[in-house]
C-alpha cells in the first residue's frame, strides 16, 4: 500500500511534473491574457455585445486579472506539492494565495476605479484603498512569517518510535495530497461550468451563486483545507502531544477558518479578516518558536 501510494505521489508530484506544470499554467496564462484583451477591444470596436457594468470586459486593466487567476492555480498545485513537507510551508502557501487573491482582486478594482475628489464616498475606489493597503501588510507578513517557519522537527538519534510516527505522518500527508488532486480538479471543472452556463445564459440564474467572481473556487478551497488541517492535527498526536505544537497547528486551523470566512463578507471587513488571519497565524508562530527556545534551554 505505502508502495503504491509513494508511486502515485511521485506520479503527480515529481520536479519534472512540477516544471512541466509550470510551463504549461505560463503558456495558458500568457494566452488567456491576450484573448482577455482581444475580448475587451472587439466590445470596445462594436464587433462584440459588452455590457457596460462588465468592468472585466471594458477596461484592458483589467485583462491582467485572467493570467492572474491561471497564477493561482499554480499556487494551489503547490501547496498541494508542499503539503507533506513543513507545517509552516504548507500554510506559508496559503497565505500566498489568499495574498495573490488582493492582487488579482487589484486589477478588477483599478478597472473600476473612479479619480474623483468624492473618493472616499464611492464604494470602488474604496474597496481600491482597502485592497491596497491589504496588499502591502500580506506582503510583510507573509516575508515575517517565512523567516519565522525555519525550523524543523528535530528527533532524538536513535528514537526509532520517533521516527516511524513522523514516517507515518509524513505518508498520511502524501495521502491527503494524492485524494486533493481530483477532488479540487472536480471542484474546479465543476465551478467553471456554473459560472459559464451562468454567464452565457443568464436567465438560468446559475450566475447569481456567485456573490463575487473574485471568489470563485476559492471560498470551497479554503473549506477544504479547514477539513485538512483538522485531520492533520488529529493525526499529530501520533507524533507528539507536546502542548506548544499542538496549540502551534490549533492556531493555523483558526487562520484558515478567518480566511475562509473573508469570503462570506464584503469590503472592509473581509480585508481585516484577511490581515487578522495571516497576523495571528505570525504570532502564534512567533510565540512557538520563543517555547521552542526556552525548552531547548530548559528554561521550561
Amino acid at each position: 500500500m505505502e508502495q503504491l501510494l509513494e508511486r502515485f505521489h511521485q506520479y503527480l508530484f515529481s520536479v519534472q511534473k512540477r516544471e512541466w506544470f509550470e510551463r504549461g499554467i505560463l503558456a495558458v496564462a500568457i494566452l488567456g491574457f491576450f484573448i482577455h484583451l482581444l475580448i475587451i477591444y472587439l466590445g470596445k470596436w462594436g464587433i462584440l455585445s459588452v455590457s457596460e457594468t462588465a468592468t472585466l470586459l471594458t477596461n484592458p486593466i483589467a485583462a491582467a486579472y485572467t493570467p492572474f487567476s491561471f497564477i493561482l492555480i499554480y499556487e494551489v498545485y503547490l501547496l498541494v506539492y508542499y503539503l507533506p513537507r513543513s507545517i509552516t510551508t504548507y500554510i506559508s502557501k496559503q497565505y500566498e494565495i489568499i495574498s495573490l487573491i488582493i492582487v488579482r482582486r487589484l486589477f478588477k478594482d483599478l478597472a473600476a476605479l473612479e479619480i474623483t475628489t468624492d473618493w472616499f464616498e464611492i464604494k470602488g475606489d474604496l474597496q481600491f484603498t482597502y485592497d491596497i493597503i491589504a496588499s502591502l501588510l500580506l506582503f510583510y507578513l507573509l516575508y515575517l512569517f517565512k523567516r519565522q517557519g525555519k525550523k524543523r522537527l528535530e528527533l532524538a538519534e536513535g528514537d526509532a518510535s520517533a521516527q516511524r510516527n513522523l514516517n507515518f505522518f509524513i505518508h498520511l500527508k502524501k495521502g491527503i495530497s494524492v485524494l486533493l488532486v481530483p477532488v479540487l480538479a472536480a471542484i474546479a471543472t465543476y465551478t467553471l461550468f456554473l459560472w459559464t452556463v451562468g454567464t452565457l445564459a443568464p436567465e438560468t440564474g446559475l450566475s447569481e451563486s456567485f456573490k463575487d467572481i473574485n471568489n470563485i473556487f476559492f471560498d470551497d478551497f479554503f473549506s477544504i483545507l479547514i477539513i485538512v488541517d483538522v485531520i492533520l492535527l488529529l493525526c499529530s498526536f501520533f507524533l507528539t502531544h507536546d502542548f506548544h505544537k499542538v496549540f502551534r497547528n490549533s492556531g493555523f486551523i483558526i487562520s484558515t477558518i478567518l480566511i475562509r470566512l473573508s469570503f462570506s463578507v464584503d469590503e472592509l471587513v473581509s480585508v481585516v479578516l484577511i490581515v487578522s488571519s495571516v497576523a495571528f497565524g505570525l504570532l502564534i508562530l512567533l510565540i512557538y518558536n520563543q517555547y521552542e527556545k526556552a525548552q531547548q534551554k530548559g528554561q521550561i
